[in-house]
């Protein structure tokens, strides 16, 4: 979760409050969004208090962003042979 990025630069400008975390599907496929929205100002922002079932709607309305101005959807899921439990 990234913050405060000025709309002429990239990401690495903007104030880092959750790191990155790629996806690791443990069985079957998942869907991920990334979504983009325009703060109206900078403003604090608290992390989340945990990931698992995080309501990106409801932090939208905490902080007053409005519908999202972008998206990215992608799928992803294990390969199989890519270790796991060895018994």
């Amino acid at each position: 979760l990234v913050t405060d990025i000025p709309a002429t630069t990239g990401v690495s400008f903007g104030t880092e409050v959750v790191c990155y975390e790629g996806p690791r599907p443990v069985l079957g496929i998942h869907r991920l969004v990334f979504l983009l929205f325009q703060q109206l100002g900078r403003q604090t922002v608290y992390a989340p208090g945990w990931r698992q079932n995080f309501s990106t709607r409801d932090f939208a309305e905490l902080y007053n962003l409005g519908l999202p101005v972008a998206a990215v959807y992608f799928n992803c899921q294990r390969e199989t042979g890519t270790g796991g439990r060895r018994m």
